[in-house]
């Protein structure tokens, strides 16, 4: 009889144990964190980064129109805008002489000082201000805000660009607590080398980085927007759209001379992109943002 009472008294004990191990277990996974959708589960949010064009900024009420329709995009996104005219126009009312080289800005230090005035103040911050008006939580940034974009001075063979960036460093950690905090940043095209030197740096390029850089967090579109419906056979013609622009397209184009030679550089930083991990790249009108059957150029592999 004792035996059998003992056995049964090491038994209860082995029950009460292991609930005891699983009710603890419960208790944990209850009092814990919730999930959100996709977390642990290497689903990556979708991220909108668009960058914006000249004409548009020069066109006030062009501008407007983009910036109503920006802030209307749900979800994370992340605007980047050029110069547009201005800076050449301060330039010249001050007496220097814009000097381009094959489409890009030579920049020396009188010519650094008017495009961070213009790029970073004038125009970041008239963006960011009326993002706000259009109840948009933006921020304005250059690279250096935050380590941002960290770039360093070009060093060409034959051609010194002077104060001009290529980039090397995106500050994906910064950037995605801003964006998982509601922040809607915008980047102007200033970046700085972090020895104190600020850069003029390619929008286009700025734009490209970024998607590249935050494709390993986010699932990233990015979207080329400027005056034009997408990339055209015709610069004459509204209406000869490439709907799609494969790389071996793209390869057959450039070898006719069918697509002009202030496109190829931005077409290159699509291909670039999509090969480092973009999920998806368009080019054309900003109309395309809030019309999706609205005609564009998709850019793939």
């Amino acid at each position: 009889m004792k035996k059998f009472l003992k056995i049964v008294k090491s038994k209860l004990s082995k029950t009460i144990k292991s609930k005891n191990i699983k009710m603890n277990t419960l208790s944990k996974i209850s009092n814990s964190a919730p999930l959100s959708f996709g977390e642990g589960l290497g689903v990556r949010k979708p991220l909108s980064i668009i960058k914006i064009g000249g004409n548009i900024i020069d066109n006030p009420a062009e501008l407007s129109q983009f910036l109503a329709d920006f802030s209307k995009i749900e979800g994370n996104k992340i605007l980047v805008h050029g110069g547009g005219k201005s800076a050449s126009k301060m330039a010249q009312s001050i007496g220097l002489e814009p000097i381009m080289i094959d489409g890009r800005r030579i920049t020396d230090q009188p010519m650094l000082d008017v495009v961070v005035m213009i790029y970073a103040g004038e125009i970041n911050k008239n963006i960011v201000a009326q993002l706000q008006a259009n109840n948009t939580n933006a921020m304005g940034f250059s690279g250096a805000d935050g380590n941002l974009i960290q770039s360093t001075k070009r060093n060409h063979p034959t051609i010194d660009y002077g104060f001009v960036g290529d980039i090397q460093k995106v500050n994906t950690a910064l950037l995605e607590t801003l964006i998982n905090n509601g922040i809607a940043p915008v980047f102007c095209a200033i970046t700085h080398d972090k020895k104190g030197q600020l850069l003029n740096t390619n929008a286009d390029t700025i734009a490209s980085e970024l998607a590249i850089a935050l494709s390993e967090i986010f699932e990233v579109t990015l979207n080329y927007c400027f005056e034009k419906a997408g990339v055209l056979t015709d610069v004459e013609d509204d209406n000869s759209v490439i709907q799609k622009i494969n790389s071996a397209l793209y390869s057959k184009l450039k070898s006719d001379g069918a697509i002009h030679s202030g496109m190829i550089p931005k077409l290159d930083n699509c291909f670039n992109s999509l090969s480092k991990g973009v999920h998806k790249i368009r080019i054309g009108h900003h109309g395309m943002l809030k019309d999706s059957k609205a005609m564009c150029t998709s850019i793939e592999l």
